[in-house]
């Protein structure tokens, strides 16, 4: 291949990958120019990327090289990218003037973030390096709890008044429109900061420079309190399809507006939970995989095992009771794990979609007579297919007597059925008394229909066979 055709290769033909590779080969080299020059190529999210790849695979050190070969503006927006692990690696090694200089190249919520996942040591030496006004804001937004509202936003806004013409308005706009975090929708408040409405930038510039922002704004703005749940901040923000939303606190003063950049990483995280959740991972943790301490991973698995274990226990009582009757029909035992892992099934396929919809808000707990008798019917649709196919697998094929092949599959008919309308209404009653519904996800919906399955399964065998 030519130099120029070479030249002509797009980004995504080249490969994030082997351009990441390249720098990293190069900085083992300690060809740091030519790394620089490449990873000056590079978006800040990419940037990120490879400096977090270095220092897997160089360490820390090296990859504080690399993020110093970042000009002052791009290093700020890479470094808020970074997992928080690599900004206390980064933070902790470098100079307190750098710190400065990245912190104040930073957006303000980008910064709270940083500041929330940092030592309290390292947060004091900021703090330090910040005016007495910025002190006070950042120390008002750290004592945000955690998963609240009020934790996501940031000051940086656009605020009109409502005695503006839309000539005023976009002169403004022009004026402080860089340092927001947004200018596609403005908030207008009244002197006391409370927020009267909302005017769109697409508005403002179709509208003649002498109309007053009075006429044009939207009053019946849609907000969220600053003490809001980040799920609830998250639901509204699928809802309406926001760019953007204000946050009031309970006297509806304006104090900061959420982004849907943020809205997505809280997204991230509670998919994350809920499918962590779902497999019996309780302690969950913000680190990646490889990143989180042995130790960490057991605490976080161990417990659910455990309960699990205990459950299982009261399957092998139920065994045990039936003992009488697994000894005169042996047979019976065969089909044992086929229905429990039947039912199992069954139930995780419910509770799954359960789950799900009351996720996305597509299920609400007075759904719950509606979801009962859904997964009864189709309980009994998918029971009736499944216990026909495996009657004429056990009396056909296994020639078992048909007295056993009743039994299994109108055991396996009971089973699937039961199972269908607890994995429907489990996640519900959980949700009632307030605990996360994706606990009552597979392992936990298995462990009930196994016990279950087992009872149902030789309580009609003792009925049938006389025992």
């Amino acid at each position: 291949m030519s130099e120029a055709e070479k030249a002509e290769k797009t980004y995504e033909e080249t490969s994030f990958e082997e351009v990441r590779d390249e720098i990293i080969k190069l900085l083992d080299a300690k060809k740091y120019i030519r790394a620089r020059q490449n990873l000056l190529s590079l978006n800040e999210a990419d940037a990120a990327e490879v400096i977090e790849e270095t220092e897997d695979e160089l360490g820390i050190e090296m990859a504080i090289i690399l993020f110093r070969m970042l000009p002052k503006d791009e290093a700020a927006e890479v470094f808020s990218r970074l997992s928080s692990d690599d900004q206390q690696g980064i933070i902790t090694r470098i100079t307190d003037k750098e710190v400065g200089s990245i912190i104040a190249e930073m957006d303000f919520d980008d910064m709270i973030d940083v500041l929330e996942e940092l030592p309290a040591n390292i947060v004091d030496k900021i703090l330090e390096r910040a005016t007495r006004e910025e002190r006070k804001l950042i120390n008002t937004f750290l004592n945000y709890p955690e998963d609240s509202a009020g934790s996501l936003m940031t000051p940086d806004y656009i605020t009109l008044k409502q005695e503006w013409d839309v000539g005023e308005a976009l002169a403004h706009i022009k004026k402080v429109g860089m340092d927001s975090e947004t200018v596609y929708t403005c908030y207008v408040k009244d002197r006391g900061r409370r927020l009267l409405g909302i005017v769109s930038l697409r508005s403002l510039v179709t509208r003649d420079a002498e109309v007053l922002l009075a006429d044009l704004m939207v009053e019946d703005a849609v907000f969220v309190n600053v003490f809001d749940d980040r799920e609830v901040v998250s639901e509204a923000f699928k809802k309406y399809g926001f760019l953007a939303m204000p946050v009031v606190d309970n006297e509806k003063r304006l104090v900061g507006i959420i982004t849907v950049d943020d809205i997505l990483d809280v997204i991230e995280e509670e998919t994350t939970e809920d499918i962590e959740r779902m497999g019996g991972v309780i302690d969950r943790s913000d680190k990646e995989y490889f990143d989180s301490g042995i130790f960490h991973q057991v605490k976080s698995r161990l417990p659910w095992l455990i309960l699990l274990m205990v459950s299982a226990m009261f399957t092998g009582l139920v065994i045990a009771h039936f003992e009488t009757t697994l000894a005169k029909v042996t047979s019976l035992a065969i089909y044992l794990p086929l229905l429990m892992g039947t039912g199992g099934n069954s139930g995780s396929q419910a509770s799954t979609l359960v789950i799900r919809g009351l996720a996305v808000g597509e299920i609400e707990l007075k759904d719950a007579p509606r979801v009962l008798f859904r997964e009864f019917r189709i309980g009994l649709v998918v029971a009736g297919a499944l216990s026909a196919i495996n009657l004429c697998k056990i009396h056909f094929l296994d020639q078992e007597s048909f007295k056993v092949a009743i039994t299994a599959c109108g055991a396996q008919l009971i089973i699937i059925v039961i199972a269908k309308c607890l994995g429907g209404l489990l996640p519900l009653l959980a949700k009632k008394i307030g605990i996360d519904p994706a606990l009552m996800a597979a392992p936990f919906i298995s462990s009930l229909t196994d016990t279950f399955a087992c009872f149902a399964y030789f309580t009609l065998a003792s009925f049938m066979f006389g025992i």
